[in-house]
């Protein structure tokens, strides 16, 4: 049986992981209304990747003998009106989550949950892997600048993500 403080911050997260996978499909439409289908194909990664990490946290609470609290997703707000400005979004977001993860670690080292803290080293180092991905787009961004043939360029790039179902733990 797992820790009542450990399943609240679980349960917590998973909403989180909710969420964030409800931005990325916010994204992804933005993107669409663009017409460009590399950005959509990257923000389709993303919300794949997100509802992953949130069932993988589902499966786990079950698993343990914990129960699954969902709760309201809120309303994602999509921040900035241009490739940039989104992309400066989800590097922010990214690393909100990073430190929302490292909370639920912290308790499960307060509670001395070895097991939750073997699960949740996978989503931090998973966290590392998001936030340098994120920053990259973001990198080549900021070099593009206003240049529209190197916007489609990155966006000819993106088109080649594809999404691997991850083997968490």
């Amino acid at each position: 049986m797992i820790n009542e403080k450990l399943q609240e911050a679980f349960n917590d997260q998973i909403n989180k992981e909710f969420y964030s996978e409800y931005l990325y499909l916010a994204m992804k439409v933005y993107f669409q209304e663009l017409n460009l289908q590399g950005f959509v194909n990257w923000f389709d990664v993303q919300v794949q990747e997100e509802r992953a990490h949130a069932i993988g946290m589902v499966d786990y609470l079950n698993n343990r003998g914990g129960k699954v609290e969902l709760r309201a997703i809120e309303k994602p707000v999509v921040e900035g009106s241009t490739p940039l400005e989104i992309f400066e979004q989800v590097l922010k977001h990214e690393e909100f989550v990073t430190l929302r993860i490292n909370h639920v670690m912290d308790v499960a080292e307060e509670v001395k949950d070895r097991a939750a803290m073997h699960l949740l080293d996978w989503y931090l180092k998973e966290q590392v892997e998001e936030e340098a991905t994120a920053g990259g787009v973001l990198a080549t961004l900021r070099l593009i600048g206003d240049d529209k043939k190197a916007l489609l360029m990155l966006d000819k790039d993106l088109a080649a993500r594809t999404f691997v179902a991850p083997v968490i733990g």
